[in-house]
């Protein structure tokens, strides 16, 4: 019997650098802890920014922590094009070459060349996780989503493998609207 595993949407979000949040928020300034998030040391935060794109702005976009070493936005394949960015699919943390935008926070605004990607579809997995499904770190798998009325198969989903995960599948929202998700939404590795 295979083994099913939850599938999460991740909305629109931004991760910065400590720099650029004292830029954006304030000399000293820290995260301040809204809720956990599935990942392991992942939370999402009280503070927020508006992202700025050739076209329009996109208000109040959360930022999650920790601070990280590179400064990165994450938006729907709408979410860009709504704004004028072109962003390509990307793992996380693979940002050379991806879109610009502005960045606006209440104490200053930060100016990005690279770091707006639409993130790859991923299965974060413990190696125990991983050896159950049969599966390894930067496998590409497809996914069943069995939903009511809109059931899909989803491929090109890479598989990330670490003792630091907690199981669980990452979409975004215009994934989720297109599988018709309620919240409740459970995946299965498939062979094709």
């Amino acid at each position: 019997m295979a083994k099913n595993f939850i599938v999460e949407t991740s909305a629109r979000h931004i991760h910065v650098t400590q720099e650029h949040l004292e830029v954006l928020f304030g000399k000293g300034a820290s995260l301040t802890h809204k809720k956990e998030l599935s990942q392991p040391g992942q939370f999402a935060c009280e503070e927020r920014v508006t992202i700025v794109g050739p076209k329009k702005e996109m208000p109040n976009v959360s930022i999650l922590g920790p601070v990280r070493s590179a400064t990165q936005v994450e938006l729907s394949a709408t979410d860009a094009r709504s704004i004028g960015i072109a962003a390509p699919v990307r793992e996380s943390g693979n940002i050379a070459g991806s879109g610009a935008c502005k960045i606006i926070g209440p104490c200053g605004e930060v100016e990005i060349n690279e770091g707006v990607i639409v993130a790859k579809r991923h299965i974060h997995l413990t190696p125990a996780d991983a050896e159950e499904l049969n599966v390894k770190d930067k496998d590409i798998v497809w996914v069943k989503l069995d939903t009511n009325g809109r059931k899909a198969i989803l491929g090109d989903v890479v598989v990330r493998v670490s003792d630091g995960f907690s199981c669980a599948m990452h979409i975004d929202t215009d994934e989720a609207n297109a599988v018709s998700s309620s919240g409740n939404l459970m995946g299965e590795v498939v062979k094709l």
